[in-house]
């Protein structure tokens, strides 16, 4: 069994990031409103919030654990109107996988399916086959964008 830390060591040095954070009230205007004060930084368990362009946070999913956990703590500690906890999902980004895929130059890797806790990312039988992503059981957590060898996950709205 491959180390699959190792194969994180590669795309470290690349940055994967969102401006949008989960949860987040799309009828308010983030840049106007957000102060910028760092407290949803300092509250993610999973450290994957940081301190983007202008000092707005922005989610980098090579930081921390590399996924989010959509523990809420975000919303729970901004001073601000930024959140709405009673959307049914913290956003509606799901992975998707792009033609750098290795599958798709017949190298074997698993790395993204190997770390989806829901199991959206399953592959046909055979050697290098390319990954498929049930939306439906896609949460966008993010935990396959930082493990991926050549960064050919990104999350998006569903096509």
């Amino acid at each position: 069994m491959a180390d699959l830390a190792k194969r994180r060591l590669f795309s470290r040095g690349q940055t994967i990031a969102l401006v949008e954070l989960p949860w987040r009230d799309k009828s308010v205007s983030f840049t106007d409103v957000c102060t910028r004060c760092g407290e949803c930084v300092s509250a993610c368990e999973t450290q994957i919030i940081v301190k983007g362009d202008g000092g707005f946070p922005t989610l980098d999913f090579n930081q921390g654990e590399g996924e989010c956990s959509f523990c809420q703590q975000c919303a729970a500690v901004c001073p601000e109107p930024l959140f709405d906890l009673s959307q049914p999902e913290p956003w509606q980004l799901k992975a998707q996988i792009k033609d750098t895929c290795l599958a798709n130059q017949k190298v074997y890797c698993r790395s993204c399916g190997e770390h989806c806790d829901s199991q959206a990312i399953s592959f046909k039988p055979g050697i290098s086959s390319v990954p498929i992503i049930t939306a439906a059981d896609c949460s966008g957590c993010g935990a396959c964008l930082s493990v991926c060898p050549v960064q050919a996950i990104v999350l998006g709205q569903p096509k």
